[in-house]
């Protein structure tokens, strides 16, 4: 409890601080400081009965500019008074934790805002889209290519859904990317209002990744990224974890819909490296979201108008890690049918060594 002292702030001298100045040392206000006295979270070591004068002990600054930190978190009140009881240790959980969490609803905050944004600025006055006015031909296919001796890759191409997903390699590989294909198929089959496509994709996401990680082994836990399509109406929804990847080919310009979640990326996203060091950088291929990985996965999630006269690719980096944008924009403009587009990309995977596995689809929009 707090002591009482007697006289004015001026005449203390008992080796306790002032409100100014200990809120001065502290990093914080002495209006801050008092909202901290009345709801119990930084009490003064003294309180003058007359004049009212908050005093402070020196002793008190370590859990005062804690308290400062804390709050320029954006941390509530309520959670602070549970970590300043905390030992170091746990507190520093406790923090973690929370970031974790901000770090999550801001993503999906951001998730929804660039959803929002690209449904206005295509002038779109309602989310749902009952009447279907497209149609998509499409087509899939995958190598194992020149080096690897299996293929760890999935492709799928339907009326509805359009997938591409890359098991790590090894033990499991193959058998995770077809579990995180197969867990979003059901999708295809489901009546579902293009105002719900992301809700869905998501959940079935959370699915794929449950799906993965029962896969695991005493001795292997396999992962797998996944970039996938799904269309109702003229809406298409984009799902994406890893460094699979999404085009579009739009009036002759090509265009990476994705952002690889990889190691190197987030270097050059944070400056650190340029693409021409990313490009050739060893640890290009380390992930840093996949599905299985026992963490909460997190992907990324887009809404699209399908317009009649796109073409779409989704592949693995078996092709997109050899093969120049230029020469993938050539090659998704040189024919019409999808089959043979599949074909003409493998090759161009092939005949730059084909290192890894190559999977890719290939979609037409069409009206109907």
């Amino acid at each position: 409890m707090p002591v009482a002292v007697t006289g004015c702030e001026e005449d203390v001298d008992v080796g306790l601080m002032t409100i100014g100045a200990f809120a001065r040392a502290a990093r914080l206000t002495p209006k801050a400081l008092r909202l901290y006295d009345q709801v119990g979270l930084l009490v003064p070591a003294a309180v003058d009965p007359e004049s009212g004068y908050r005093l402070y002990d020196p002793a008190q600054l370590p859990v005062a500019r804690l308290v400062a930190q804390l709050r320029r978190l954006g941390m509530p009140l309520a959670t602070i008074r549970v970590v300043c009881g905390l030992e170091p240790a746990a507190a520093a959980e406790a923090v973690t934790a929370y970031w974790r969490q901000v770090s999550a609803d801001t993503a999906a905050r951001a998730r929804l805002a660039t959803l929002l944004v690209d449904h206005l600025s295509e002038g779109g006055a309602t989310m749902s889209d009952p009447n279907p006015t497209v149609a998509v031909r499409c087509a899939a296919g995958c190598d194992t290519g020149l080096v690897r001796d299996s293929n760890e890759d999935t492709a799928y191409a339907g009326e509805r859904l359009l997938a591409v997903a890359d098991g790590m390699r090894g033990p499991g590989g193959a058998a995770a990317s077809a579990a995180a294909v197969d867990a979003l198929k059901p999708l295809a089959f489901t009546d579902v209002p293009a105002a719900d496509l992301l809700a869905m994709l998501a959940g079935a996401v959370s699915d794929a990744d449950r799906a993965v990680q029962g896969l695991a082994t005493d001795t292997d836990q396999p992962v797998t990224t996944l970039t996938a399509l799904l269309l109702s109406g003229s809406r298409l929804a984009l799902v994406h974890v890893g460094d699979t990847r999404a085009y579009l080919l739009r009036g002759g310009e090509l265009s990476l819909l994705t952002q690889d979640h990889t190691w190197v990326q987030a270097q050059v996203d944070q400056g650190r490296l340029d693409r021409e060091q990313a490009a050739t950088h060893p640890q290009r291929a380390v992930l840093v979201r996949a599905l299985g990985g026992g963490r909460q996965v997190e992907a990324d999630l887009a809404l699209r108008t399908a317009l009649p006269g796109d073409r779409y690719l989704l592949c693995s980096d078996g092709l997109s890690a050899v093969v120049d944008r230029a020469d993938l924009g050539s090659a998704l403009g040189a024919t019409d049918d999808p089959g043979d587009t599949v074909r003409a990309l493998i090759d161009l995977a092939r005949a730059e060594g084909a290192p890894d596995n190559i999977a890719c689809v290939v979609a037409d929009v069409v009206a109907v």
